[in-house]
């Protein structure tokens, strides 16, 4: 079964991170959250998160994916720390899914990984970046890179994930077991 890593920042967005977590989890792929330190970390809202791991701890082990919650500060801090920087380089040569949600993927954008793609995040947030070309749709793919607007997608964006890691059946699955309305 895949495996992802949900790193979790002070002050990232409690929704987004609750959600993905949730939902990767309901399809059976295997997810580790892990803090950048040994805290518990409060989010943007101030709920309070306790992370599976460190983030040192976690880098021991190798994933199919990263996912990047949003949030602000959290996605400042995501994008301030030299790990994080240095996973989303190594998940990208080799090949390897790398996602972000809402602020956080100005991280991927710092990083390079946008360029010459198409992306979306929460309005503003891509502004001062260059050599991509920006998407208003919920969750934008590119390659192996997908990025989403803001908590209000976090399901769909969740949904994206599971669909590109366990496939459509499985997808189906745990949406219809979450009773979402039918569009």
């Amino acid at each position: 079964m895949a495996s992802v890593l949900v790193p979790l920042a002070q002050g990232c967005e409690e929704l987004e991170a609750v959600t993905i977590v949730d939902l990767l989890r309901r399809a059976g792929i295997t997810v580790v959250t892990a803090g950048l330190d040994d805290r518990p970390v409060r989010a943007s809202r101030g709920m309070v998160l306790v992370p599976d791991a460190t983030l040192d701890d976690a880098l021991t082990q190798q994933y199919d994916m990263i996912v990047l919650p949003g949030g602000l500060p959290g996605a400042d801090n995501l994008d301030h720390d030299p790990r994080i920087r240095a996973l989303l380089k190594e998940m990208s040569e080799t090949d390897r899914y790398t996602a972000a949600i809402c602020a956080a993927p100005k991280v991927l954008a710092s990083s390079g990984l946008l360029a010459g793609r198409r992306a979306t995040s929460f309005p503003g947030v891509l502004q001062a970046f260059e050599g991509f070309t920006y998407s208003e749709e919920a969750v934008v793919q590119d390659g192996k890179v997908i990025t989403s607007r803001g908590p209000g997608t976090a399901m769909d964006f969740a949904l994206a994930l599971i669909d590109v890691l366990a496939g459509r059946d499985k997808r189906n699955e745990v949406e219809a077991a979450l009773q979402r309305p039918a569009r």
